[in-house]
């Protein structure tokens, strides 16, 4: 048996139901696309939205998806 984490309320592991996660393929400096692609993700039952954040620019932009995302 695993360990369950919670990723922003939504429990992985330990026993818990597989929930459908997805990586995003915009630029994590496109915040509108960024935020775009995760609702569309959210639509199609998606849970937990992964990015990439490769710099401090991508950081920045991260802070400001996080504030509008309905996912994790």
């Amino acid at each position: 048996m695993t360990r369950q984490i919670l990723v922003g309320g939504v429990p992985i592991g330990g026993g818990a139901p597989v929930v459908i996660q997805s990586m995003l393929n915009t630029k994590t400096t496109d915040v509108e696309g960024c935020l775009k692609q995760i609702r569309q993700l959210a639509s199609a039952g998606c849970r937990i939205a992964r990015l990439a954040v490769p710099n401090m620019e991508a950081a920045r932009s991260f802070a400001d998806i996080c504030k509008d995302s309905p996912l994790p």
